[in-house]
């Protein structure tokens, strides 16, 4: 290949090249003018806040008490005593 061959090839590239970007750019848009959502961090603090006494209340049926279901007997432990129902 000749000198001239080669350049044309690099400007014929460069072309390409040039072309390639501008209809990116029309398709794509630019990053810049995009608008962005950016999240602020709630700043931590030592403060407690007491749960909802309507959830969690001292008489909530807990769901991980064992139950026992055994011939006519059905009962749930309720603090350790057999209890016939939570009511």
């Amino acid at each position: 290949m000749k000198k001239t061959d080669i350049a044309l090839l690099i400007l014929i590239a460069g072309i390409g090249v040039l072309i390639s970007f501008f209809i990116a750019r029309q398709v794509w848009g630019d990053p810049a003018e995009e608008s962005k959502i950016i999240r602020t961090a709630i700043p931590i603090t030592s403060e407690v806040v007491d749960p909802d006494p309507r959830i969690f209340y001292e008489e909530a049926l807990n769901p991980t008490v064992e139950v026992i279901i055994g011939g006519d007997v059905w009962c749930t432990l309720h603090r350790g005593v057999c209890v016939d129902s939570l009511d």
